[in-house]
């Protein structure tokens, strides 16, 4: 479990990479971005930036490679706002949130059907063998 003063220089960087990337950052290949999570290491030395990119693949890899190439911009700007002794290395990640929401809608629209196909084959359906089942002795 994260201590919670990692927590809060976590909740920090993605503050200050957020608006980093909207304000400073100025690469054509950045596409529209949204950091999703910031994970520190207990020892604040290596932070872990997941962010979602809007759009197609060709968007996705120039994201990844604007980010890439400013990495050395928006650690100087963590560095400058968090005050800390060492600031954190970080490093990028595209969050595969956005595909395995997409798989899981896929999956639960997948079984509703099936839950529809299931109920339409029970509207005509019968009891196999007799009415009641059990033997009644008299």
């Amino acid at each position: 479990m994260a201590s919670n003063r990692a927590l809060k220089v976590a909740d920090r960087i993605k503050e200050v990479i957020a608006t980093t990337i909207e304000t400073r950052v100025k690469d054509p290949r950045l596409g529209f971005v949204t950091v999703t999570d910031v994970r520190v290491t207990g020892d604040l030395q290596q932070a872990s930036i997941f962010y979602t990119v809007l759009g197609d693949a060709d968007a996705q890899s120039g994201t990844a490679a604007a980010l890439a190439s400013a990495k050395g911009l928006i650690r100087r700007e963590v560095g400058n706002a968090l005050g800390l002794r060492i600031t954190p290395s970080l490093e990028f990640f595209a969050d595969g949130l956005q595909e395995s929401a997409s798989a899981m809608n896929d999956l639960m629209s997948s079984v509703l059907a099936a839950d529809a196909e299931l109920a339409k084959l029970r509207e005509n359906a019968k009891p196999v063998g007799d009415a009641d089942p059990y033997k009644v002795t008299e």
